[in-house]
């Protein structure tokens, strides 16, 4: 799915960077609400890019702030966290 914004990586990068400090994952399971101030809620946000499509296709939900952290660590876009639970990412 292409929209205007460019693409999931570049959208969440962008989102870290306006935010400037660390921000929790929130990874929640499909069925239980996503914490406010998170990386997941932002996927699930109609506010995002694409209205919350990053984090409501369904099978998928829960799973957008998990999936991200070792993309954008990867890709040297964002400092990550590898904790056994709790983890927090931010822009480089």
């Amino acid at each position: 799915m292409c929209h205007p914004s460019g693409s999931s990586i570049d959208d969440l990068h962008a989102m870290l960077k306006k935010h400037g400090d660390w921000i929790p994952l929130g990874s929640a399971d499909e069925q239980k609400p996503a914490a406010d101030g998170t990386v997941e809620a932002w996927g699930r946000s109609p506010k995002n890019p694409v209205r919350g499509w990053y984090g409501m296709k369904k099978g998928l939900r829960g799973r957008f702030g998990m999936y991200m952290l070792p993309l954008l660590g990867a890709l040297g876009m964002a400092e990550v966290e590898h904790n056994p639970k709790n983890n927090r990412m931010r822009a480089v």
